[in-house]
């Protein structure tokens, strides 16, 4: 029997290869049609992904794409793990994570994305995830766009003169200041609130309405001058333009805008009365007419002169004309929203008369005022049109630069400093005034004049700490001294109730005996977190905040007690010595303070010498002179500390009731080797003994030097070759080595 061909049957397993090719086939064309970019990656590996996400990375071909690794899609890898990170804790509960951040394309340039990711299995992390991208770079920056716009009809809105109110169903959807100010609300108080409120009567206000609706229905402009109501009843007149935001769909509301015209419609009303009354009498009383028709119309000039000057007055500087702070705020903005906008600077400048008030205390404020006047004049012609220079109070001066980056601005400074140099001839004198100038840029240094400010103000006080007349830019290591005076203003104020401020005393010998004659005493902080402060740094915060006062105070009775402790020891040939500030010395009740303190610890006042500085004796002579006459009369010894440093002069020498002076260590330093301070030293010892006076030089470290002073004709000593300065216990067991006082 023939065999017979079998019949062919497909099987099972082919059936189901064909229909998984078949499937890979649909899903392929589904990618490929899609319009955004789809990927499947399989262990941080891109595997499968369909051309609009190839071509969204900067590829022509899948197969390029592929290529990528995963991390080499976004712009570094901390961005990479961010997003895993982020991403697989939602994604591991079977739900998408979507997320919008910065990717890479294949040049290195970066986009924005919109990711939706999804795991092929939560169960199994390892089975890989499916992620959908799509390119919406023009979507955020016509976003950054939009918000930029916003921003800018915010501040239009929020800073106009002229009043301007949203009105939707006959409400208050928005409204800016001028407008509440002008019917007399509080800052959001109409709010939400019925066009109703501003109407004199129901019948006015429906009125108005359907006079309005036809123009704003056409798209036109309703134009009206209009009588309001303010809150507190009573009437007022406002010139009102309004348009429909869709002349098609009133629904969506209008926009309104007014100006108060109260007063120019009071003041015609008032004319076209006088007129009409007039008109009745003009046959036989025309020259009255005309009379009165003059003073009316003066009446009215006044009364526009007296705004405009009204209106100059809020906004310019009565003295110099220059503007004052508030148009000087509203011109910063102004010029900081231009130079953000077209990516430039503004400097902003600080600027101060060095020693001013000595031409107010010594010539009057009338000639002081001229000075000012004559700088402003200077200031205006050393700048562009565009800048503008103002005038905070005093002689403090301020300057806004647009347009101006930090080599401009050095170039404004150097000008100014110049203008400055020339001499003002005010009445019969020749004055000669020098800047201080700080200067901050926008936006490194702030981006509000409050902040730049700020900046300038600190930079100025740098320039003045550095030799005045000159100009320094703001630098964070500004930043960090004020940060560092202002740190240590607040905790010089727990400093005194803390206990955390002493005295140490140093050991003063006479050169002719060599025995102790004193010690100077010395105050020292040593702050729970800081450490110890030198007094060089904490004294002048001391002295511009106020506190130097009650340290003072604190001084010198801790400084009398201790030498009363001396005293009562046996140490009666002795004295000691506190510094006296500028500031204690002409507040005026140093007499009265040294008395009581002499009295209560029984302290004879000839162990207690004051040392001023040179300072203290140059301003206010006649104030000076009594005090020291008073202090003279208490019994108490004065010396003129660091001689030679600052204002020296015979003639304060002569007038002052002065014993000692003290040569200042700086010149003592270095003695042994420069010509020129020996000369110095020279010249101050024998100053003092042509004057009857004691010297005493500080510093002193080496036996070089203590040959030098001895060979001079010094009296008196004090440094490190004696001793540092000590504790008051350690004081006294040093002077009690040393044989005295025992």
């Amino acid at each position: 029997m023939a065999l017979q061909p079998r019949p062919s049957f497909a099987t099972q397993d082919e059936k189901n290869l064909a229909q998984l090719a078949q499937l890979v086939r649909e899903q392929q064309v589904i990618l490929d049609t899609a319009g955004a970019g789809v990927v499947f990656i399989h262990r941080r590996s891109l595997r499968r992904c369909n051309l609009r996400f190839a071509e969204i990375f900067g590829h022509t071909r899948v197969e390029e794409a592929l290529q990528r690794s995963n991390a080499s899609l976004y712009p570094d890898r901390d961005s990479f793990h961010a997003l895993g990170q982020a991403a697989y804790p939602v994604m591991a509960q079977g739900l998408p994570f979507k997320t919008e951040m910065r990717m890479r394309r294949a040049d290195g340039s970066l986009f924005w994305a919109h990711l939706t990711g999804k795991l092929v299995n939560p169960e199994d992390t390892a089975e890989g995830s499916i992620w959908v991208v799509d390119d919406i770079t023009e979507q955020r920056t016509a976003q950054s766009r939009l918000q930029s716009l916003l921003a800018e009809q915010k501040l239009i809105f929020d800073t106009a003169l002229v009043s301007i109110l949203f009105l939707q169903d006959r409400r208050v959807v928005r409204c800016n200041r001028a407008f509440e100010s002008m019917l007399g609300y509080e800052p959001g108080e109409l709010d939400g609130a019925p066009s109703r409120t501003w109407y004199m009567s129901d019948q006015e206000w429906e009125e108005a309405t359907i006079r309005c609706y036809a123009p704003l229905s056409k798209g036109e402009i309703f134009h009206e001058e209009m009588r309001l109501r303010r809150k507190d009843g009573s009437p007022m007149f406002c010139d009102v333009q309004a348009q429909a935001i869709d002349p098609q769909d009133l629904g969506k509301g209008s926009i309104w805008t007014g100006i108060d015209i109260t007063v120019r419609r009071h003041t015609e009303e008032q004319l076209a009365q006088t007129r009409a009354n007039l008109e009745q009498l003009v046959l036989e009383r025309t020259e009255e007419l005309r009379r009165t028709v003059q003073a009316l119309e003066e009446t009215a000039a006044q009364q526009r002169a007296a705004e405009v000057h009204i209106q100059r007055l809020a906004h310019y500087d009565a003295l110099t004309g220059l503007p004052n702070r508030v148009l000087l705020d509203d011109r910063c903005r102004t010029a900081i929203a231009a130079a953000h906008r077209a990516g430039q600077g503004v400097a902003l400048m600080f600027l101060d008369l060095d020693h001013f008030k000595n031409i107010n205390d010594s010539l009057g404020h009338r000639v002081g005022d001229d000075v000012l006047v004559e700088l402003a004049r200077r200031l205006r012609q050393a700048v562009r049109e565009q800048d503008t220079v103002s005038r905070l109070g005093g002689d403090e001066f301020v300057l806004l630069l647009p347009e101006t980056d930090a080599e401009g601005a050095a170039n404004v400074a150097a000008k100014i400093l110049q203008a400055a140099l020339a001499p003002f001839l005010i009445e019969e004198h020749e004055l000669t005034v020098t800047p201080s100038i700080g200067i901050a840029l926008y936006p490194q240094d702030g981006s509000t004049l409050e902040a730049l400010s700020r900046c300038a103000d600190a930079a100025m006080y740098l320039a003045k700490e550095e030799g005045r007349n000159g100009f320094r830019f703001f630098t964070t290591t500004i930043q960090e001294r004020s940060e560092r005076t202002l740190l240590l203003g607040n905790s010089m104020r727990r400093a005194l109730e803390r206990d955390q401020l002493s005295l140490v005393y140093q050991p003063q010998m006479a050169l002719d005996s060599g025995r102790l004659i004193g010690v100077e005493a010395l105050l020292r902080w040593n702050h729970p977190e800081l450490g110890p402060i030198s007094p060089a740094e904490f004294i002048p915060v001391a002295e511009s905040n106020g506190l130097i006062l009650a340290i003072g105070e604190w001084v010198l009775r801790a400084a009398a007690r201790q030498a009363a402790q001396w005293h009562a020891m046996g140490w009666t040939d002795w004295h000691v010595g506190v510094n006296v500030s500028a500031v204690q010395f002409r507040h005026g009740n140093l007499p009265e303070l040294v008395a009581e303190v002499l009295q209560r610890e029984l302290l004879p006042p000839a162990q207690l010498e004051l040392e001023l500085t040179e300072g203290v004796a140059m301003h206010n002579a006649q104030q000076v002179s009594a005090t020291m006459a008073q202090l003279a009369q208490l019994g108490v010894h004065m010396a003129i500390d660091d001689f030679g440093t600052g204002y020296s002069s015979l003639s304060y020498l002569k007038r002052y009731r002065v014993g000692k002076l003290k040569i200042d260590q700086s010149f003592v330093r270095d003695i042994a080797i420069d010509a020129e301070d020996r000369a110095i030293v020279q010249a101050i010892i024998g100053m003092a003994h042509s004057l009857g006076l004691q010297t005493i030089a500080e510093g002193v470290e080496t036996q070089e030097q203590l040959d030098f002073l001895r060979a001079q004709g010094c009296a008196q000593i004090q440094g490190y070759w004696l001793s540092k300065p000590l504790s008051a216990d350690a004081l006294t067991a040093f002077v009690q080595q040393r044989g005295q006082f025992v």
